[in-house]
């Protein structure tokens, strides 16, 4: 009788162990570790696998679930990565949607159509050059972007229908020269010449063209977003008024915000 015993609790005792590695492994598996550790291990396996969706979704829920983390900083830098890479690439996400080329169809006519721009539907369907052919389908972003910029901070918020899409460190004017309000973009300029006040025009690639590689015009005369010759100026109050980037950030930006963007400036 008391071998049975023995042998029955010896029973029951492998089964519940078996039973706790099973639960275990099942868990594990399942992904159902809600640490912050297991969300950065599977960010990262999304990034290795260069699965953009998942790898943006991922980094947005530890943004939402862990906002105290010392982390947060490079989650959202790695959020705000993931965002562009998305947005440049052909992967339909739910702020795009596919398009049919028709005939008599331009890249300028399919980004005054849908207000966007050229240069943000040649990236994200890798367009070599500006020739279309009838019947091919397209990823077309449906995201409304704003510009949003802290004299105080001095940081440009690049927002996508009214949420953080990506941040930039920016320079802004000296004694507060840089006015504040709303406006709109209206001038967009590849290499753009520079015009200082009482003196020649000079032209692009000039070592003195303050202006760089880029040149976003707002609705104030004499004001814009534009790059810069002086990349170690950036993040500091120094210009004449208007806003300067990095050369590589200004043309960022300029391929995604159309004619017409929003842009708000605040002290």
């Amino acid at each position: 009788m008391n071998k049975k015993i023995a042998l029955i609790a010896v029973l029951v005792a492998l089964l519940c162990f078996f039973s706790i590695a099973l639960y275990q492994m099942i868990t594990k598996n399942s992904g159902s570790d809600d640490s912050e550790d297991a969300y950065w291990r599977l960010a990262s396996k999304y990034d290795r696998e260069q699965d953009l969706l998942k790898s943006n979704d991922t980094y947005k829920k530890i943004i939402e679930k862990f906002p105290s983390s010392s982390n947060i900083l490079k989650a959202q830098e790695a959020s705000e990565n993931s965002n562009i890479k998305l947005l440049f690439s052909g992967i339909e996400t739910p702020g795009s949607f596919i398009y049919t080329i028709q005939k008599g169809d331009g890249l300028s006519r399919i980004a005054k159509k849908f207000n966007t721009t050229i240069g943000l539907i040649a990236r994200a369907n890798a367009l070599k050059n500006g020739r279309l052919k009838y019947g091919r389908k397209l990823k077309i972003t449906k995201l409304k972007f704003s510009i949003a910029i802290d004299k105080s901070q001095n940081i440009l918020t690049l927002k996508a229908d009214g949420k953080m899409f990506k941040t930039y460190r920016v320079s802004t004017g000296k004694n507060s020269s840089t006015p504040t309000g709303k406006f709109k973009i209206i001038t967009r300029i590849v290499d753009p010449p520079w015009y200082p006040v009482g003196s020649k025009v000079i032209p692009s690639g000039d070592p003195k063209n303050v202006l760089g590689s880029r040149w976003l015009g707002i609705s104030k005369p004499s004001y814009g977003i534009h790059g810069t010759i002086d990349p170690q100026s950036i993040g500091k109050s120094v210009t004449d008024g208007c806003v300067r980037m990095k050369n590589e950030e200004v043309e960022e930006l300029y391929s995604i915000v159309p004619i017409g963007t929003e842009v708000v400036i605040v002290d």
